[in-house]
This record gives C-alpha cells, structure tokens and sequence, in this order.
C-alpha cells in the first residue's frame, strides 16, 4: 500500500497563498490516482480537488475552481496543491490519497464520491488557517 505525508500547511492571510504537498513512499505511485480532501472543525470531510495517474483529468470542487490547482511528479512521487486567493472558509486539515481504478473517468468518480475510502487509512493531514 501507498503511504503518504501531507506538508505544507499553515497560518496566511485572506487573499494569500499556499502550495500543500504530498509525498508517496513506493515505486507505483504512477498507477494512482491521487486526491485532495479536507476537513473543517465540526463538518464533514469533503473533495477538494483530483488528478489522474498520468496528469491528464483534473477535477475541482466548486468551491475552490479557479482558486486551487493540482499537480503531480510522477518522477518525485509527490502530488501538489497550489492555493491562491485563500479565503477564511478554506480554514480546515487537508489530506491527500490514492485510488485506482481501470479509467481516469471512473477515478474521478470514486474520488468526488461523497463515500469515498483511500487505499490504506488517511494521513495526518496538514492545518491550513486562513485569516480574516
């Protein structure tokens, strides 16, 4: 199974920026489709953002399209998440994970999946605070 250690995170100010990463143990790291997801105190974890193996499906979720961008290193088996405009309602741990699936198109839908589970258990996570 993937491990995965999320970094990056921290206090910033509303309108600022922050780049979140995600790096895998292991040689597979290319067969995974890789999420990010987070939590905000007292709400459900939610999708944030997914990329498929090879780099070429992305997904957002509303809430964050044309704010955050994913990306990934296959070659450094790290995934990113780039976030600008950063608002207070961003505040909340962020988690990244790994899915497979046959085709990028069902990834997506296991990773936007509201029941959605990670290969392996989810990780620490790394807090974002976003200040008004």
């Amino acid at each position: 199974q993937v491990q995965l250690v999320e970094s990056g995170g921290g206090l910033v100010q509303a309108g600022g920026s922050l780049k979140l990463s995600c790096a895998a143990s292991g040689r597979t790291f290319s067969n995974y489709h890789m999420g990010w997801f987070r939590q905000a105190p007292g709400k459900e974890r939610e999708f944030v953002a997914a990329i498929s193996r090879s780099g070429n499906t992305i997904r957002y979720a509303d809430s964050v399209k044309g704010r955050f961008a994913i990306s990934r290193d296959n070659a450094k088996t790290t995934v990113y998440l780039q976030m600008n405009s950063l608002k207070p309602e961003d505040t909340a741990v962020y988690y990244c994970a790994a899915a497979t699936a046959p085709t990028a198109a069902q990834a997506m839908g296991a990773l936007t999946s509201p029941s959605f589970r990670p290969l392996g258990s989810w990780g620490q996570g790394t807090q974002v605070t976003v200040s008004s």
